[in-house]
């Protein structure tokens, strides 16, 4: 397992924030941190269990690729918490 470093988790933010519009991107993913790598599965952090939720079942294909692009590591599974999980 590997912790992602600050300037990754930022590169994945923005890539996704891109790709689901300032209005989404705000409603769903304020406060996330994409924050470790274990294998193919990356663990993000989000605000609380229905962001959690809505990002894993709306965006969790676009975030495996962006994650693939920007770690240089494939990541086929992106599980994301609810902080109160954390």
């Amino acid at each position: 397992m590997r912790k992602l470093s600050l300037v990754e988790d930022q590169a994945i933010q923005a890539r996704i924030a891109y790709i689901a519009g300032a209005e989404i991107f705000d409603r769903l993913f304020a406060g996330i941190r994409f924050d470790e790598i274990d294998g193919n599965l990356l663990f993000a952090i989000a605000s609380d269990e229905d962001c959690a939720a809505e990002i894993e079942d709306e965006f969790s294909h676009q975030l495996a690729v962006v994650a693939t692009h920007i770690l240089a590591q494939s990541v086929d599974v992106v599980v994301v918490l609810p902080k109160v999980l954390q």
